[in-house]
């Protein structure tokens, strides 16, 4: 079978190499010259099962509230007159129920440890190498109530599979110390043992050379025009550069996903959400960088080392499809990462980044069929595209292999809206 997929990131590029290995004949088409530079360039690097707790939840309209006139804010929703941003926010306040963030977050839960597992076959097999570090994650709380909070959200995490531990500050330095001069700041932490970083960029673009090698066609700086359907069929995708035809397609190019499915007469209920990451390269012989990644829950910033190199991210910024910034917007993750790690990093040489990320209002992806016989979906995975790629992918191949998922997709396909 000829199967085209839409889009180049870590998602689509995970599902081409699937794709192949079941010996597919499978082109790639995607508007960048290389693979993964959208929002996959500059993740936080975090393969995070442990911060697999859906955004919507009972807490968060407030939060929401509150972004409307807080400047520091880590999550900020803006007014605007944007139709889709007020469906989105609807379907997100209709999930804010204990009973559907239980649910939603053990889905992605589920998935989350699946694809962890999918993606150490992977890096078996191909020897792709992205600077791993799988000596877990550290969840760092400054407040004791949001520590009280945080210990009893874990609990729902531990009874389905997830090994979490609550320690106190002299643990965290134990495991983490480059977190010493930092240790009186924090009242404790939730460690995942299992959890892991990576450089995202780095596995995509080792990954797409694999698939590459082994026949995977890549049209790289195609524009996608659009999807051309015939009787409930895709017929053929029109590029700026010529028409691309196959016999399956799969549409992974997140946050677009929604404009190129529209005219198809499907609604995806993916809305594009920025986050800001920042990379500094490490002090020279410094040996106060990070050994493990980690997320300071008071300021929603996450840190991971990669390599010779420092990532931190922050932000969730409603702005639509507006992928710009400014130097201030990095203002708190420089505070924060100077706080932590004083001496780790060239502070003085920063690379800005901002990308979108494809949230749905629920939290997991859309992925599998839809009402498009032969069109396949894998986007959606919000914040947590590299944690859910490898899995996400290996699930839509085996659909278009005609194999059944090895976990229940119940609560992931469009179906479910």
């Amino acid at each position: 079978m000829r199967v085209v997929v839409l889009g180049s990131g870590v998602v689509g590029v995970t599902t081409a190499y699937y794709l192949a290995a079941d010996g597919h004949e499978t082109v790639v088409i995607d508007r960048q010259p290389k693979a993964g530079l959208e929002t996959s360039y500059a993740n936080a690097g975090l393969i995070a099962p442990g911060h697999v707790y859906s955004w919507a939840s009972p807490r968060a309209p407030k939060i929401l509230l509150q972004s409307l006139w807080r400047s520091d804010a880590a999550l900020k929703f803006r007014l605007k007159a944007d139709p889709r941003l007020w469906l989105w926010s609807l379907r997100f306040l209709a999930n804010c129920t204990a009973a559907r963030n239980r649910a939603n977050t053990l889905r992605k839960l589920s998935l989350c440890l699946y694809s962890q597992a999918q993606l150490a076959a992977l890096a078996r097999d191909t020897a792709v190498e992205y600077h791993a570090i799988r000596k877990g994650l550290l969840y760092l709380y400054r407040d004791p109530a949001h520590f009280e909070t945080g210990t009893a959200n874990m609990r729902l995490l531990q009874e389905h599979g997830l090994e979490l531990q609550a320690i106190d500050p002299a643990r965290i330095v134990a495991l983490e110390p480059a977190l010493a001069a930092a240790q009186g700041k924090f009242v404790g932490a939730i460690y995942a043992p299992s959890d892991e970083s990576g450089d995202c960029l780095k596995f995509t673009q080792g990954l797409a050379a694999v698939a590459a090698g082994r026949g995977v066609d890549f049209k790289h700086e195609h524009e996608v025009r659009r999807i051309e359907q015939q009787g409930g069929r895709i017929t053929g995708i029109v590029t700026d550069k010529g028409r691309v035809e196959g016999d399956a397609y799969v549409l992974a190019l997140g946050s677009y996903s929604p404009i190129l499915a529209r005219p198809l007469g499907l609604d995806l209920p993916v809305y594009p959400v920025k986050g800001y990451s920042l990379t500094l390269p490490l002090a020279e012989g410094a040996g106060t960088a990070p050994l493990i990644g980690g997320v300071d829950e008071a300021n929603l910033v996450a840190y991971a080392a990669l390599g010779d190199r420092l990532r931190l991210t922050a932000t969730a910024d409603f702005a639509g499809y507006d992928t710009s910034y400014a130097a201030s917007h990095f203002a708190g993750m420089l505070r924060v990462a100077r706080e932590l790690f004083p001496q780790a990093a060239a502070y003085d040489k920063p690379d800005y980044w901002a990308c979108l990320r494809p949230m749905t209002p629920d939290g997991p992806p859309i992925i599998g069929r839809c009402k498009i016989a032969n069109l396949y979906l894998n986007t959606g995975q919000g914040h947590m595209g590299w944690t859910m790629a490898a899995g996400c992918s290996r699930i839509v191949a085996d659909l278009i292999a005609g194999r059944a998922p090895a976990i229940d997709i119940a609560g992931l396909t469009l179906d479910r809206y």
